[in-house]
């Protein structure tokens, strides 16, 4: 994972952090459509993220078993 990706994480919870007091404390709807709309971004990342780190596991995986087949 590249820390860029975590950087848009931090990103987007430091941009949704003043709408969550807005919608929380004072009920304000809009701030809620804005927290919903944060909270999609941060799933959709967090995919692309776990996609990301599961394909760069089985590329290390494959390339260690390829190595074991060439040294038997």
């Amino acid at each position: 994972m590249s820390m860029n990706r975590f950087q848009q994480i931090k990103e987007i919870i430091d941009r949704v952090e003043e709408d969550f007091g807005k919608f929380y404390e004072k009920n304000n709807k809009a701030a809620g459509t804005r927290v919903r709309k944060a909270m999609q971004e941060l799933k959709n990342l967090a995919t692309e993220i776990r996609k990301e780190v599961q394909n760069m596991k089985n590329e290390e995986q494959s390339v260690k078993k390829e190595s074991k087949k060439k040294s038997d």
